[in-house]
């Protein structure tokens, strides 16, 4: 019996819909990731792009437990000297809120060309709006 591969020509990418209000940060991220992936296809291959496309509204309504409002920090670094800069889960869903998905989404994609590109199908808009309805994005409630 052989080992099955899919094809790209095989492989049917759907669009998602998700609501993040009152969802939680990492349980939404995880769903996420695994419809970005195509974990949840039976024809699922590790080394292609066999994911669908997910939009995610309403990204400022998304809710961390515990104290990681306040005391969850992401770091980034200029590459200059002394160029560390911080920023509060807090600070970064008052001002974009889109990537306190995103990075949350990142970490949980392998770390090559393929996570990049399986990224990319992400699109998230933090109010209730998006301009994917010619798509036809079907609801997914998680």
């Amino acid at each position: 019996m052989k080992t099955f591969v899919a094809k790209e020509h095989e492989i049917e990418k759907k669009w998602h819909l998700i609501d993040a209000n009152d969802k939680v940060l990492g349980r939404l991220a995880t769903e996420i990731a695994n419809l970005l992936r195509g974990k949840n296809k039976p024809i699922f291959t590790p080394h292609m792009d066999s994911g669908d496309y997910v939009v995610v509204v309403n990204a400022d309504k998304v809710v961390l437990t515990g104290g990681k409002l306040e005391k969850k920090m992401y770091y980034r670094h200029s590459g200059y000297v002394g160029g560390l800069k911080k920023a509060t889960a807090k600070e970064i869903l008052q001002k974009r809120p889109e990537n306190l998905i995103r990075f949350a989404v990142k970490g949980m994609l392998p770390k090559t060309s393929l996570g990049r590109r399986q990224l990319t199908k992400l699109k998230i808009f933090a109010g209730p709006d998006h301009p994917h309805q010619a798509q036809k994005p079907e609801n997914l409630e998680i």
